[in-house]
């Protein structure tokens, strides 16, 4: 019996995907687990393998095709299995109508971040640039293809070591990192003696080094003229993890997100504490020039919302905080120096089940494509130092509860019943004057897991809100 070839789900949010490559051509046969074809969604690129071994036809969806989440795109038959004309349940082998390509998309970038860049499907770049036929593509996977682009090389001078010499992320890394290793130097002139006394430089610290710049901040129109929505991610997460929320949100309002010192797209920064951390995102916010703003915070970005409407209280229409830092000192540690730590995919996934009140909400392709937004060491690094300063021994090392009590905008906070990371309770410190929702069957991502009821509870806040500053 055919196994059915289906376009997986990899992103929580994702509707559908592009399938940008077939590594196996259709008549061919294939083992389990072998890579059989590469998709792009808006966050990420990632190779599925096949679900089963034998022989690979009726391939309707082709390179440049998009195909909604769940669909057919091949089917795979046993060996000696007679193969029909079409495909089952009557479907026609030709390809279906790809959907065309919009002027821009969203592909990865810099630190696993999304930059807007020409949205070409291979067919479509071919028909552009036929001279490119005589160069054949280096056969790579999606994370070694993103991990070269963003260190710049070129996977034509790569040796790749994965099945029929197909170049694996490893081998980019190997590269890289000789790349990196200083040449031999000749041997020196013996110093004085006194310039051998001179005290060393202060270095930097171990594995990363800092980056110039002010924290990303990127925004999405809305269609209306109502108070813009800031949002602040958490810990390990970036701008990107809000694409679930903001859909619930609709277009109404103005959104503007901002990335966190040494996450997504916003510059790695030696963090000595809590408050420093804070202050660039004070700066960032500084930066907007906005007369007022609905301010939403999850987690780690919980505490900085918190932080910046007792800073700028006069700004701040209203504070929504989702699970925030900052109000006890019990912290599932290790899980966040795992997520930090975890250069796979592999050691990756049981780390990110901890978020979720169902750990089978996290698929085998969603922690793939998570891991390729760390692909870059420097930032794993940098915020592994981080956790270890803001986090000590697996605490909190700051408490906000006092700024909190200070807040007198209207107030919503936000929790998952299930959340293993911090416990629900810490949102009875919270002032009077807040609401606290408590979902079910949400852990720590509720504005993942459950969309729809955190959109509700800050669509109330904001209505209240901007009810009351017309008062």
């Amino acid at each position: 019996m055919a196994t059915e070839v289906i376009l997986p789900k990899v992103d929580m949010d994702m509707e559908s995907g592009l399938v940008s490559a077939w590594h196996i051509a259709a008549g061919s046969p294939v083992s389990k687990g072998d890579a059989l074809f590469d998709i792009e969604t808006d966050k990420a690129a990632m190779e599925i393998e096949a679900p089963a071994s034998g022989i690979l036809a009726h391939i309707i969806a082709p390179e440049g095709t998009k195909v909604p989440v769940g669909n057919a795109v091949a089917w795979i038959y046993a060996e000696g299995e007679a193969i029909p004309e079409a495909a089952p349940g009557g479907g026609a082998t030709e390809a279906p109508k790809a959907e065309p390509a919009p002027a821009t998309a969203q592909a990865p970038g810099k630190c696993g971040t999304v930059a807007s860049q020409p949205a070409l499907t291979e067919a479509a770049s071919r028909a552009e640039a036929p001279e490119a036929l005589d160069e054949p593509r280096p056969r790579a996977t999606p994370a070694a293809r993103a991990a070269a682009r963003q260190a710049g090389l070129d996977l034509a001078r790569l040796v790749g070591s994965g099945p029929q010499g197909r170049i694996q992320s490893e081998d980019v890394a190997r590269e890289i990192e000789a790349r990196q290793r200083p040449a031999p130097a000749a041997p020196a002139a013996p110093e004085p003696a006194a310039r051998r006394s001179d005290p060393e430089p202060l270095a930097a610290p171990a594995g990363w080094s800092e980056r110039p710049g002010d924290l990303a901040v990127t925004r999405r129109k809305g269609q209306g003229s109502g108070t813009p929505i800031v949002l602040v991610h958490g810990f390990a997460a970036d701008a990107t993890g809000w694409a679930p929320l903001e859909k619930a949100l609709g277009n109404a309002r103005e959104i503007i997100r901002v990335d966190l010192a040494c996450h997504g797209r916003s510059p790695l920064k030696k963090i000595e504490n809590f408050a420093g951390l804070a202050r660039l995102a004070v700066q960032a916010f500084d930066g907007l020039n906005l007369e007022a703003a609905h301010l939403v915070g999850h987690s780690l970005g919980g505490a900085i919302a918190t932080t910046i409407a007792d800073i700028r209280p006069r700004l701040i229409r209203s504070l929504g905080l989702i699970a925030p830092a900052g109000l006890g000192p019990e912290i599932d540690g290790d899980t966040l120096m795992g997520i930090a730590r975890a250069s796979r995919a592999e050691s990756l996934a049981p780390w990110l089940k901890r978020l979720a009140a169902d750990p089978d909400a996290i698929s085998w392709d969603f922690a793939q494509a998570a891991m390729l937004s760390r692909m870059d060491e420097e930032m794993r690094a940098a915020q592994r130092d981080l956790a270890e300063r803001l986090f000590p021994d697996g605490t909190q090392g700051f408490d906000l509860t006092g700024a909190l009590g200070r807040v007198e905008a209207p107030l919503r906070v936000i929790w998952g019943r299930q959340d293993a990371i911090l416990p629900w309770r810490h949102a009875l410190r919270a002032p009077d004057h807040a609401g606290l929702h408590l979902l079910d069957k949400a852990g720590h991502i509720p504005h993942i897991e459950r969309p729809e009821a955190c959109a509700k509870v800050l669509r109330d806040l904001f209505g209240v809100a901007e009810a009351a500053s017309r008062g």
